[in-house]
């Protein structure tokens, strides 16, 4: 396979500094490399400007909301300018709430609490387990996979015209598989879902990184994303959008801060005046420096120009979609079909190889970074694959051999820090692995694939 190694044009943009891009990791074969992490679709790394913002709040880290002090006032008027920041990047409309969660997951487990009595929740089983997986007290409609962006719309529009009883009704979808990375039609589907009375909330864990959201343009009811995935350290996320449900709710945790005024009874209970805003969601002491941190990520990209990374991440998607059609045993997985708009998220098989076997090899020989495994979204890669639903198969590695095939596939995926080089290394390696086997054996090992220690392949 040739490997293109003609550099994007510096007039379109170059990457972001991130941290950890100088760093070295040993080869099983011999020496080291700078590691080239291609698994941003699990946790991004951290924008460098990111880290320089949060370094230097540090020394005046203080308690929020509740203290006299400098520093605490400080702290207070950074942490609701973060709101603000995070508002203005997802394009709230005037009277939606942001709520500060610790991930997509946790904001999906929010909402799921606050949904009204009787609340009928429609999802597809492409998603991905945080927003397949809350709706536990809920009547849940999961909808078979699509293979066009139309038909996701039909599947929907034909599964809330026939729900009975009519009442209120919340549809989930992502914004971009962390699977396949297409983007999925959020707008038209949001139109579906308002034209029968229901509401829809937005998965945008993978689209918010790779792509402008903007809440009022798309006429989602609420979009949900975590701060590690949106170049931000771990631990902080965003649920952002209408207020009545989450207002109406039980506060999602109780305790110090959701509440206003906590008073005894002569009977000798409590009773207790919760807040009416974000903060009814948001008790205990939060996370000033993860929220900061997902403000500083927002300010970097828009300053940075989110058209010019959306078109340089473009052309990096087309040098992988490219690179892999090169080699005829890697089969690329996708629900939409070759042409369909995606972000840089690549999942793929490769005939002969343990999808396990293949990443431990790209990581132990080459330094590459990727993933293995069903990438908690199990229902859509049985599907993509082919699979029979009772196959073995879990997240990480099975126990067959290295050689044997598995029920897992491998995932590549980058964004506004990746370089031309871990790009180009990947495909190489790709293509060496192939057409020249690895040059170390394998086996697995606490449920992980890795090299056998001092023992060379025979090649």
């Amino acid at each position: 396979m040739s490997v293109s190694t003609a550099a994007i044009d510096p007039s379109v943009c170059a990457p972001l500094p991130v941290l950890g891009q100088d760093v070295t990791v040993p080869l099983v074969t011999g020496g080291e490399v700078t590691y080239a992490a291609l698994d941003y679709a699990a946790s991004a790394p951290a924008l460098q400007r990111v880290w320089d913002d949060v370094a230097a709040y540090a020394p005046y880290y203080g308690s929020v909301h509740r203290g006299a002090g400098y520093l605490s006032q400080l702290s207070t008027d950074l942490f609701e300018n973060s709101r603000r920041t995070v508002a203005e990047f997802l394009g709230c409309r005037a009277d939606d709430q942001v709520v500060f969660t610790r991930s997509t997951t946790d904001s999906l487990n929010l909402l799921a609490a606050a949904i009204p009595a009787g609340c009928q929740v429609f999802v597809f089983e492409t998603e991905h387990h945080a927003s397949l997986l809350p709706w536990r007290d809920a009547q849940v409609t999961y909808l078979n996979a699509p293979r066009t962006p139309a038909q996701a719309v039909e599947t929907l529009e034909r599964a809330l015209a026939d729900r009975d009883p009519y009442g209120p009704a919340l549809v989930c979808v992502t914004g971009a598989s962390n699977v396949t990375g297409e983007l999925w039609p959020v707008k038209e589907l949001a139109a579906a879902a308002h034209a029968h009375g229901a509401r829809i909330v937005l998965d945008a864990a993978q689209l918010a990184p790779h792509h402008p959201v903007d809440i009022a343009e798309l006429d989602v009811d609420w979009v949900a994303f975590s701060g590690h995935k949106l170049y931000a350290p771990f631990g902080s996320g965003v649920l952002a959008g209408r207020s009545d449900w989450l207002l109406a709710a039980e506060p999602y945790l109780a305790g110090g801060g959701a509440s206003r005024k906590v008073a005894r009874r002569a009977d000798g209970g409590v009773d207790v005046d919760w807040h009416t805003t974000a903060a009814r969601h948001e008790a205990g002491s939060p996370n000033v420096i993860g929220v900061y941190s997902i403000a500083s990520a927002c300010k970097a990209l828009t300053e940075a120009g989110f058209d010019n990374l959306v078109a340089r991440e473009q052309e990096l998607v087309s040098r992988v979609r490219e690179g892999l059609a090169e080699v005829p045993e890697v089969q690329v997985l996708s629900l939409f079909g070759d042409d369909a708009p995606r972000v840089g998220v690549i999942s793929f098989v490769v005939r002969g190889w343990n999808s396990s076997h293949f990443a431990a090899a790209l990581s132990a020989e080459y330094g590459i970074g990727v993933r293995d495994g069903l990438f908690c979204a199990h229902p859509l890669v049985r599907t993509l694959l082919g699979s029979d639903p009772q196959d073995p198969g879990e997240c990480g590695a099975p126990d067959a051999e290295p050689g044997e095939r598995s029920l897992n596939a491998i995932r590549v995926s980058f964004g506004a820090g990746t370089p031309d080089e871990h790009i180009e290394r990947f495909l190489r390696a790709v293509s060496e692995l192939v057409s020249e086997g690895a040059q170390w054996k394998y086996r697995t090992e606490d449920g992980r694939c890795v090299p056998d220690r001092g023992t060379a392949a025979q090649v």
